[in-house]
């Protein structure tokens, strides 16, 4: 009976150390919070993996994550273009809130030299996180603007808006950085100033041998003033434009331009070693990293160790080098012992690029699945739907799916909460999503959702309590062209406005549930509802109308903001990969 007591007081602690000891499998490591890995990849489709239905595309890690852990079927991006998609996943708020959004035909940030970025008054989940201990990193893509008033004040950089340390692209990739591809920014502004000039160069010219040869007289004043504007047109259209891969086209580690301009074809193994480091540097204390991949945006890269190995040309080849890329993030999580503390997210900033393609590498954008539209559309569901998947083992099921609607701007509610963030907030638009994730509740906290095109919006969807119909309200659409094609091919983006959109009165009603394709409108005649759902959504509607910002995004280059590697406009350097200098 002795020995049985002894025994029984031997287990007490026994037995504790063995609860301690299991507490990694249920959420980390005691008393710490979560280290946070945020993967987000540049205009993705839905359609391009193969936990999302692709059976020609190999993404065995992506899927790996997906069996792992929970993905999500209805995750939506708050706008189908980069610049506001990502304001909005950053600040947990719509994009107009923060000025982000546009009236004009630039939804987005084309100059690194330009005034407009994300306000230094707005507050990024990584701010949040960095306020609770977190250290915070970003590795890739930002394009969320970088000086305010001159060179150097880095207002919209994201050193100021909570991020720790910072390696990669201030803007983002884009045709023009790789000699040869076709031009991405303003074309048609480019061609028109190139022909001004052309044109008063010819007028010049005539003029001078019309005076030497004494057929005219032609007055010295008008040919100087002839001559000082048509070095006025040249460098309106020369600076800003044909020299755009070094205005725009570089890398920063912090506040310092590091190469100017850049070398596209090492970018991505760069940006994973960059990626890696971090995530080995702050093994021993909470970590936020953002990678924001390069990738799927155009150029597309032509890595020889994937070229010709997948089933869908360059594009398919580049999907495959993702995938091999988040392995190698899982890896490095991993072989650290870090799973288990790790909360993993994988998504895109929107939708596929259905316009891009050519005659010598085809399809260029991604594919959307079953979903109308891509990048650029709107409310259209192929342009706003995206890939959504958590990985946290022991916290999180494995092989969960979820098919309530859920938003990219949930991110910052849910970080908030896992950082243990109970300070006072903005309004925000997103909701945490843990309770949703771990089981505890079946519904999404979104009975209404909102879509922008540009600062309009363009929809509104609906979940009705105690139904499992979504229904989708478009109060106007773009034009696609040619008429009946399934975007905008003519421009290759299509635009919110005028002559480009079409009002619909009444608006176009789906329902998702029945009809993801919104390929069948509702009539009073085939849903029940009809007049509810627009009761409904006018009234979500009024209720959204709330405080927005006058301001817009600005797209000017002005040259007194624009990075520089060296004496502006002398700019140029490479970097050190010998010897990086990794913090």
């Amino acid at each position: 009976m002795v020995v049985g007591n002894q025994l029984s007081l031997l287990a007490h602690p026994v037995l504790s150390l063995l609860l301690l000891a299991g507490s990694d499998v249920t959420g980390g490591e005691l008393g710490r919070s979560p280290n946070i890995v945020l993967i987000m990849v540049d205009d993705l489709g839905i359609g391009d993996m193969g936990c999302y239905g692709n059976d020609t595309i190999r993404t065995p890690n992506i899927d790996r994550l997906a069996s792992e852990g929970i993905k999500l079927t209805q995750h939506i991006a708050a706008a189908p273009l980069c610049t506001p998609s990502r304001a909005a996943f950053m600040t947990g708020r719509y994009a107009f809130r923060s000025g982000m959004g546009s009236t004009g035909r630039v939804q987005v940030l084309l100059f690194l030299g330009g005034s407009g970025g994300l306000p230094p008054s707005e507050t990024t989940f990584a701010k949040r996180l960095q306020q609770q201990g977190y250290t915070t990193g970003l590795v890739g893509k930002w394009h969320l603007g970088v000086n305010c008033e001159q060179r150097g004040d880095h207002c919209h950089h994201p050193n100021q808006h909570g991020f720790s340390y910072f390696y990669g692209l201030p803007f983002t990739l884009f045709n023009d950085c790789v000699p040869g591809e076709e031009r991405d920014i303003l074309t048609d502004l480019q061609q028109t100033l190139r022909n001004l000039t052309l044109m008063l160069g010819l007028g010049l010219f005539t003029l001078v041998f019309v005076r030497a040869c004494g057929l005219l007289e032609v007055s010295l004043w008008l040919l100087a003033a002839l001559f000082l504007l048509s070095l006025l047109a040249t460098a309106v259209w020369y600076l800003p434009f044909k020299l755009l891969p070094t205005w725009n086209c570089i890398i920063m580690r912090n506040q310092e331009v590091i190469e100017q301009p850049m070398t596209v074809e090492t970018l991505p193994q760069r940006l994973l070693a960059e990626a890696e480091g971090f995530i080995k540097r702050n093994v021993d204390r909470p970590f936020l990293l953002f990678f924001s991949l390069a990738h799927i945006h155009t150029p597309l890269f032509n890595n020889p160790a994937f070229a010709g190995k997948s089933l869908h040309g360059r594009y398919g080849d580049n999907i495959e080098e993702v995938d091999w890329m988040i392995g190698k993030i899982t890896e490095t999580v991993d072989s650290l012992g870090l799973a288990n503390s790790t909360l993993m997210y994988f998504t895109s900033d929107h939708g596929g690029h259905l316009e891009e393609a050519d005659s010598h590498i085809g399809q260029k954008g991604g594919w959307n699945s079953i979903y109308k539209g891509g990048k650029a559309m709107g409310g259209w569901e192929g342009g706003i739907r995206v890939p959504g998947i958590f990985r946290w083992p022991g916290r999180l099921a494995a092989g969960r799916v979820l098919d309530e609607p859920t938003s990219l701007m949930d991110l910052y509610p849910t970080l908030k909460h896992l950082a243990e963030d109970t300070q006072p907030d903005r309004e925000l638009d997103g909701h945490d999503l843990m309770p949703l994730l771990e089981g505890k509740v079946a519904r999404s906290q979104h009975e209404f959702m909102f879509h922008y095109c540009g600062v309009y919006l363009n929809a509104v969807r609906w979940h009705p309590h105690g139904s499992e119909s979504i229904f989708k309200v478009h109060f106007f659409t773009p034009n696609f062209s040619p008429p009946g094609a399934g975007g905008c091919y003519h421009t290759k983006i299509c635009q919110c406005f005028g002559e480009h959109v079409t009002h619909h009165d009444p608006p176009l009603i789906f329902d998702l549930y029945r009809d993801p394709s919104e390929s069948h409108p509702l009539t009073p005649a085939t849903e029940p509802r009809y007049a509810e759902i627009l009761e409904q959504t006018a009234a979500a509607v009024e209720r959204h109308r709330g405080a927005r910002s006058d301001k817009q995004v600005k797209i000017l280059w002005r040259p007194w903001l624009q990075p520089c590697c060296g004496t502006f406009p002398f700019c140029g350097c490479k970097e050190d990969t010998i010897n990086p200098q990794n913090q």
